[in-house]
């Protein structure tokens, strides 16, 4: 007889956090009717219009991480910070590495970065098409106002790469003379100092943000050294807002590779070394934006932002045989320019167009022989396996209108048209064969490279919501939207085994989702309901074959509330259900994947927060995080049985100026994953889960 296991009790306390928040929801929206109390104040938000808007007239889910909520956390990665929020999942993989996921599965391949737009004050960290799955550590998330996460497809102002959300990290303005110091170290080596210093004088302001950070690694042979420094300056006048921003990071990370073999993080021996010591990620940016707006009449703005990006990374490949190295870089210049017609009436309209020019180059170099089967040492040879050279041009149109049917029911209709070409130049000899021509055994190379040429993708994307406020404070919305992304560069151009052409279409995705959040006396919540049908993605097999054509169904549901218990106690939690299953039939190791979940999806996953302020210069957070059990392979015959954990973070004012603060890190040890996958090769494979970690600083304000 199989003997069940003992459930840790923290385990059974974060079940019950996060079930109260589920059953409070439904209770909610009965009792809201019955509400009619003075507005709160109100959030604001700006990813949705490209400008400053109150929530209350967004139609959309957008959960707002604040500078306070960045504070408190001090994320030493963005996963840390970003699982406040409802359906967004970001699994750290190591160092400042990450796989995304907003409300679908966690990605890999081209296709882990290319469903989501990830952004800086509104502007995307890549160009269409040149997406990085890691573009996130490029952010200043230590020193952001706020963040922003939407799920589901942009609105009409956002295009290729908007599918399934956006994640924006929104920088502090200059318009104030607020400075702040922060100090602190901990575990494993870990070292960051990070600032930002603002100053006016009459209509001008200048801020000066910088971080530095090193960690020493908690694996062998890992850590890594980052820097980032960003000026920016606004100016204010009866007739120009103008803020211009430039910015310069780095990264120079030894990383640590997969740890192999069942249940393999839960050996502390094991999980502790470093299968690939001579792993390594390095990578540079360097970006530039301004921001003019002005009136042209009483009622219309114009408001332009040119912005330019040179990006440059390489880093070994240590899950791939062979190991190959990768250089790639980007050069791209851009414009975002619209047109704000009526801004706070009942009939507000945002047209305007993008365009954006990338020059990019990419290079795969193996230095060794591939070990293992003979197959792979006969397919994947040494040397050249990419050289190509790509120039993107994209253009797009959009109109976004905001129209107050009555004083409670607000329609919102938007559609973008967006053209993306690439003219791509293959610097090495077409097709599947090695750097010199020469053909492999066993049918032929692993890598095959497309003849140069030109591609061209076109998709027009509408979207329609309703938003109903059917009490003061109370809104209920339903949006129907068609978002879509173009192939990535690597899809198109990283061809491998038989295929030898560019066979690609637009990946498509149909949303609708309904919604209600309001504010109680004690009680904030938000809700969503949502379905998603997406078709022509790639995937990628337990075999690492590149699959066309995909179809993929998604249903779920989101809830995120907070309840103030008493003055000084108070709740916070999220969780999201979902089911995310193939729609297709493709046969894999002889099973049909047609229904089943999708590899790396878990059903549920969620976290609650419990604060203590007892004082005013004293604070404890109290943190759950838990991950339910999701498959490792598409066939659903492998699994990771999920996990949960604790955080501990105290902050106390020691003056108005002075502030400690601490914080422990899975504090009661568990051991976990945070990513696990499995492929025919390796079997089990995992990122093991950070140890019990003490860090501690001091905050200054000036």
């Amino acid at each position: 007889m199989r003997q069940e296991k003992e459930i840790p009790k923290y385990k059974v306390l974060l079940a019950s956090i996060l079930a109260s928040s589920l059953i409070t929801s439904p209770w909610l929206a009965v009792y809201a009717a019955m509400e009619n109390r003075d507005n709160v104040d109100e959030v604001i938000v700006s990813t949705a219009s490209r400008s400053e808007r109150v929530f209350s007239r967004e139609s959309s889910t957008i959960a707002t991480l604040t500078s306070r909520d960045l504070r408190l956390v001090g994320a030493f990665h963005i996963s840390e910070v970003a699982r406040r929020a409802p359906g967004v999942n970001i699994s750290r993989n190591n160092g400042q590495e990450m796989l995304l996921s907003i409300r679908p599965p966690i990605f890999t391949g081209a296709g882990a970065c290319g469903a989501f737009l990830m952004a800086q004050d509104g502007i995307a960290l890549r160009s269409a098409g040149f997406c990085n799955v890691n573009a996130l550590f490029e952010g200043f998330t230590e020193n952001a106002d706020r963040i922003e996460l939407t799920s589901g497809p942009g609105s009409a102002l956002y295009g290729s790469n908007a599918l399934h959300g956006i994640i924006n990290i929104v920088t502090p303005a200059a318009n104030t003379d607020d400075s702040t110091a922060t100090l602190e170290g901990g575990s494993y080596g870990y070292a960051r100092f990070h600032t930002s210093v603002g100053r006016t004088s009459g209509a001008h302001g200048l801020r000066l943000t910088g971080v530095l950070a090193h960690d020493g690694g908690y694996r062998d042979a890992s850590g890594f050294d980052q820097q980032k420094i960003a000026l920016r300056h606004d100016y204010e006048s009866s007739t120009w807002q103008i803020a211009s921003n430039i910015s310069f990071t780095h990264l120079n990370q030894e990383t640590a590779g997969y740890i192999t073999g069942l249940d393999a993080f839960k050996d502390p021996t094991i999980a502790k070394g470093n299968p690939n010591p001579e792993a390594f990620r390095k990578a540079s940016s360097f970006r530039y934006w301004s921001r003019l707006s002005r009136p042209l009449t009483d009622t219309i703005r114009w408001q332009i932002t040119p912005y330019f990006r040179a990006l440059d990374m390489e880093f070994l490949m240590h899950f791939l045989p062979g190991k190959p190295l990768e250089e790639n870089t980007e050069t791209s210049i851009g414009l975002q320019n619209g047109f704000y017609i009526g801004e706070g009436s009942n009939l507000e309209i945002i047209t305007g167009f993008d365009a954006e020019h990338t020059k990019g180059s990419l290079q795969q170099t193996q230095e060794n022989p591939t070990e293992g089967s003979a197959f792979l040492k006969a397919t994947i040879p040494v040397g050249k396996h990419y050289d190509y050279d790509v120039n993107s041009f994209m253009i797009a149109g959009f109109i976004q209108a905001d129209i107050g049917l009555t004083d409670k029911l607000r329609l919102k209709a938007g559609a973008r048209l967006e053209h993306i070409q690439y003219d791509y130049t293959n610097n090495m000899v077409s097709g599947r064969t090695d750097e010199n021509g020469t053909a492999c055994s066993f049918g032929g190379c692993r890598y095959s490279r497309p003849e140069s040429g030109k591609n061209n993708f076109t998709a027009f994307s509408p979207k329609v919501s309703l938003l109903y406020n059917y009490a003061q404070r109370h809104l209920l919305y339903i949006a129907a939207s068609h978002g879509f992304r173009a192939p990535q560069a690597t899809e198109l151009y990283r061809l491998q085994r038989a295929q030898t052409a560019v066979d690609l279409e637009n990946v498509s995705l149909k949303s609708i989702e309904v919604g209600f959040r309001g504010t109680l006396e004690k009680i904030t919540y938000t809700t969503s309901l949502y379905a998603m049908k997406k078709k022509n993605y790639i995937f990628r097999d337990s075999d690492f074959f590149n699959v066309n054509g995909g179809k993929s169904n998604h249903i779920g549901a989101e809830i995120m509330a907070t309840v103030a218990l008493t003055d000084t106690v108070s709740i916070r939690g999220n969780a999201s259900v979902a089911r995310h299953r193939y729609a297709f039939d493709y046969v894999s190791n002889g099973i049909n994947l047609r229904d089943n979940d999708i590899d790396s999806a878990p059903r549920f996953f969620g976290g609650a927060q419990i604060n203590w302020a007892p004082t005013a210069a004293f604070s404890a957070e109290l943190e759950g995080v838990y991950m339910g059990r999701y498959f490792l392979d598409p066939e659903n015959l492998h699994s990771y049985e999920g996990h949960a954990y604790l955080n501990l973070r105290m902050t106390y004012a020691v003056n108005d100026s002075i502030s400690l603060f601490m914080r422990v890190i899975n504090f009661t040890g568990a051991k976990y994953a945070e990513r696990a996958d499995y492929t025919s090769f390796t079997q089990e494979r995992y990122f093991p889960g950070k140890p019990a970690s003490f860090y501690t600083g001091l905050r200054a304000n000036f």
